[in-house]
């Protein structure tokens, strides 16, 4: 309960970043294929990059301050992805150990199979929250989370919500594997360590 709320606290104070990076890096995109002259004419001067501050007044100058909480629902949902992953994982070594204690392999196993099934239950939740960030002015109308869901699922089906998945689970799932498997390493570790260094005390 406690992460939940300390994970839905970071969320409401890093969404406004995340709006302004997300609107930069789509800003930057469209500028530089606009900017693509003809074959045979040379372009004439470089466009400056829109920096962070003028990305913020911009949007509050155009969309408002609710707009810097654009996909803030989807991301609240997303707080509970470690919630599973820890669950998912806590659960399988549970049902591993009445057999045999879990090894430095099992661990990293059961880590990556965590984060795998967190990841793809919550994934369309990343893809809504991607696409509510960048949505202009002019779609106000369908810039809430069903909206946005419905028109994924209208325009390109089921598929559309897990677009670039791969990359994203490859990543999460690997980072994941090898935290638990060093952060179980690094505890079987001290605990060996500290009962090492009583036995060579004096007077012990």
């Amino acid at each position: 309960m406690a992460g939940a709320i300390a994970g839905s606290a970071t969320v409401l104070i890093t969404n406004p970043i995340w709006v302004v990076n997300t609107r930069m890096t789509a800003q930057q995109s469209n500028d530089s294929d606009d900017s693509l002259p003809p074959p045979n004419e040379k372009p004439s001067s470089k466009r400056s990059k829109p920096s962070t501050l003028s990305t913020l007044l911009k949007l509050l100058r155009t969309e408002g301050p609710l707009a810097l909480f654009a996909g803030v629902l989807p991301a609240l949902v997303l707080v509970i992805n470690p919630i599973l992953q820890y669950t998912i994982f806590e659960q399988l070594r549970n049902m591993l150990e009445k057999r045999r204690k879990a090894t430095a392999r099992d661990v990293f196993l059961l880590g990556a199979i965590g984060k795998l099934l967190a990841t793809s239950i919550t994934y369309p939740y990343i893809t809504i929250k991607s696409r509510m960030h960048v949505a202009n002015d002019q779609e106000k109308g369908d810039r809430g989370m069903w909206a946005v869901t419905r028109n994924a699922l209208r325009d390109e089906g089921w598929s559309g919500l897990y677009k670039g998945i791969g990359p994203k689970v490859t990543q999460s799932v690997l980072t994941a594997a090898f935290l638990f498997a060093f952060k179980d390493a690094l505890y079987d570790a001290s605990v060996k360590l500290r009962r090492r260094v009583p036995a060579q005390l004096p007077g012990k």
